[in-house]
């Protein structure tokens, strides 16, 4: 496992960040657990996860999982590098969402216990909250701080002014701000090279892509479809009917190369400016595996160029609309 500081801070991650969004609705937790044990196995030591996860009946679901791992020993814990994320509703309470100073007091306080920690290596914003002040966000984050309750903070579908309002904020207080942004990032999705990840590089702020399978769709949709493995339906399927022809391509291209199409999509992504780690998401212990794989995956410029032509991305960027 190759490890990189995360964004400008002294903090080391491994290259693939392990996403638990699937334990409790998707994964039981038996199984969460053996993946995790896996992960940590293998060198992954970055892990992510929310307040929200578990669903709209179980908010909160996904933390106590990882909080019973936690507390089984063998320095689970030491070994971990744990983010999680608040700013979505927990309960119907008005304070009880976004990022007050009260919410984010409130917030940290359940997920720690949830968790079963005493602190919160990365602590981050799941949105922009509009309605906030910075100086209220940095300050209520200070204490936290000063607490021992969190290390670092980091954002999530930020836009690249708003990193540049966090940093510039952060910076009047003489305050580190932010040391990693989550973002949609993909082959099929990359929008945020536009300004993005211009503005994370320029503040020292590390990006952590996620769903960098774009839900499955650059991993070998087409091969499963045809194999009668999976079907989509709703948005997913308007999707691929969108972009069939480029995936088709982009699958053939993955075979010519000799890897799966997943691999080389991570494989890719691994490869891009500024990027500290994708979030992989898995179910099962075989999906864990496989992505893992994708760390051996290494593309010349050639196969580069070829994954640009077939997905077209914003080169000149963050001046891209003018050239």
């Amino acid at each position: 496992m190759e490890y990189t500081h995360l964004g400008r801070s002294g903090l080391k991650v491994s290259r693939l960040c392990l996403g638990t969004m699937n334990f409790g609705p998707q994964t039981e937790e038996s199984e969460a657990h053996a993946i995790m044990d896996s992960a940590q196995e293998s060198g992954i030591n970055f892990f992510d996860t929310a307040n929200v996860y578990g669903g709209s009946d179980h908010r909160g679901w996904t933390e106590e999982i990882i909080g019973r791992w936690f507390g089984k020993g063998g320095e689970r814990r030491e070994r971990t590098v744990l983010a999680t994320k608040l700013y979505g509703t927990m309960t119907d309470r008005p304070n009880e969402s976004k990022l007050s100073a009260l919410n984010i007091r409130r917030a940290l306080d359940a997920s720690l216990k949830r968790l079963q920690t005493d602190y919160i290596d990365v602590y981050q914003f799941h949105h922009v909250d509009r309605n906030t002040p910075w100086d209220e966000i940095w300050q209520a984050v200070e204490v936290a701080i000063q607490q021992g309750k969190i290390l670092y903070s980091g954002s999530s579908n930020f836009a690249g002014w708003h990193l540049a309002q966090a940093q510039e904020a952060a910076a009047r207080r003489n305050y580190t701000g932010l040391v990693s942004e989550q973002s949609i990032y993909n082959l099929l999705t990359r929008n945020i090279e536009l300004e993005v990840i211009p503005a994370a590089q320029q503040y020292g702020i590390g990006i952590i892509p996620w769903s960098p399978l774009h839900g499955g769709l650059l991993g070998g949709v087409l091969k499963k479809e045809h194999d009668g493995v999976r079907r989509l339906a709703g948005r997913a399927a308007e999707t691929l009917e969108k972009h069939r022809d480029q995936i088709l391509e982009y699958e053939d291209f993955a075979g010519e190369l000799g890897h799966e199409p997943g691999d080389v999509a991570l494989a890719w992504l691994l490869q891009q400016p500024g990027i500290t780690a994708p979030i992989v998401g898995p179910r099962t212990q075989e999906q864990l595996g496989a992505a893992i794989r994708a760390l051996d995956v290494t593309l010349n410029d050639d196969a580069l160029k070829r994954l640009d032509g077939i997905f077209p991305g914003h080169r000149t960027a963050p001046e891209d609309y003018a050239w």
